[in-house]
């Protein structure tokens, strides 16, 4: 790194050191940037869930089938297919757990939700993991696309195997 020496700018080159310097900016692995440990308070649907400390998340690059739908000022129960099921799945995976949210670039939705990959501490990533029994459907939006390909992948052999929403059932 080329650092200019000139108009007294000596300190530049110091806080360029320091902050090259190995572990200078390492951070324990719990707290690594992009990352978050939670536990899960409740699912709310297939693709948001509800931490301990009352924060709402939603899953990046999914889209599962609604639980509810609006009528009016309030919410009523109203499953679309395959809706129950990616509840329920997303409820034995992720309820009353600890999970590791990784964030992507932006990391809230217009609802201010809080924008997350979610893993298990077994590495199983759930967003996949939905995608991947036909449970939901891919929906990138950008900028948030890190692992748009692993997704898309994941439903492309969902659709082969006709599985949940691929299914005739579902009507895809």
């Amino acid at each position: 790194m080329l650092v200019s020496l000139r108009h007294g700018s000596a300190w530049v080159l110091t806080a360029c050191l320091v902050l090259a310097a190995p572990g200078c900016l390492e951070r324990k692995p719990d707290s690594a940037p992009g990352e978050r440990e939670a536990v899960v308070q409740k699912v709310i649907d297939g693709d948001t869930i509800e931490l301990a400390d009352g924060t709402r998340v939603r899953y990046i690059g999914i889209d599962t089938p609604e639980v509810h739908r609006r009528e009016g000022e309030g919410w009523v129960l109203d499953p679309q297919p395959f809706a129950e099921e990616a509840w329920q799945f997303n409820r034995a995976l992720v309820e009353r757990r600890t999970v590791r949210l990784v964030f992507d670039r932006e990391r809230e939705d217009v609802y201010d939700r809080l924008l997350a990959y979610v893993y298990l501490k077994d590495g199983t990533f759930v967003n996949d993991e939905l995608v991947a029994r036909g449970l939901a459907r891919v929906r990138v939006i950008p900028p948030n696309s890190r692992f748009a390909d692993d997704l898309l992948k994941s439903e492309a052999e969902a659709r082969r195997q006709g599985a949940g929403l691929w299914s005739s059932e579902g009507d895809g």
